[in-house]
């Protein structure tokens, strides 16, 4: 006879993740009890801490928390007892989070800096599995306009158009623009593509009067600036 899905009030009181969390506050539960409240049920056998625990634990390479980003709703839903809802409720929490502190992290960016454009994108950027390019428009006081995904895949000087980049920038009245991208492999270091294009961008916003502040190049905890290594 299968075992029903246990609910968190089947579970001991001294494991409820729900009574810690009033008597301790969140910062005193593990990463695995805060996912099994957003979980509410575990499955057959299972308690929602123990399913969380799962989770947590499922990544091929690494395991803990940061699987929770990692993991795509397919890979999500291939682990025992995460259905459709849950996969999505753990990518929305994933999203959430990212969001936090992102906002966190606005009122001290500062685009004339490059660590601290780099910190505010790292997040967002450095375990993406394929190449994303960003484009950063900023205005007269170097104050952001807008920010869009202009490619995605392998970047390189003869496939990202200046065109596409420049009618964007045209169409906000930019006044400056930054180019943000990720290497996928954790390495930040130009390739002679990255080198290729950014002179290539350079020497276009000069004819259009839309200087190119910087090209700043994400890697794991780690980035390139072209204008800290002057080679823009």
């Amino acid at each position: 006879m299968l075992k029903k899905q246990q609910t968190m009030k089947e579970i001991p009181k001294s494991d409820r993740p729900y009574e810690k969390y009033i008597e301790y506050g969140a910062e005193n539960l593990s990463d695995a009890e805060l996912l099994a409240i957003i979980l509410r049920t575990g499955t057959q056998g299972m308690t929602a801490v123990a399913l969380a625990r799962q989770v947590i634990g499922a990544g091929e390479k690494e395991t803990g928390v940061l699987n929770i980003d990692r993991m795509s709703l397919n890979e999500l839903k291939k682990i025992p007892g995460i259905g459709h809802v849950k996969a999505i409720q753990i990518k929305c929490i994933a999203e959430l989070s990212r969001r936090i502190a992102k906002a966190s992290q606005q009122e001290k960016l500062s685009f004339r800096k490059p660590e601290s454009v780099a910190e505010y994108y790292m997040e967002e950027f450095r375990m993406k599995k394929q190449e994303h390019m960003m484009l950063i428009m900023l205005n007269t006081k170097s104050r952001l306009i807008a920010e869009k995904i202009i490619f995605k895949g392998t970047v390189n000087a003869s496939i990202v158009s200046p065109r596409e980049i420049f009618v964007e920038a045209v169409n906000q009245e930019a006044v400056y623009i930054i180019l943000l991208h990720n290497h996928p492999s954790g390495d930040p270091t130009p390739s002679r593509e990255d080198i290729a294009l950014t002179k290539r961008i350079k020497e276009a916003g000069n004819l259009m009067d839309i200087k190119l502040l910087d090209h700043i190049i994400i890697g794991d905890h780690r980035y390139v600036s072209f204008a800290e290594k002057e080679l823009i």
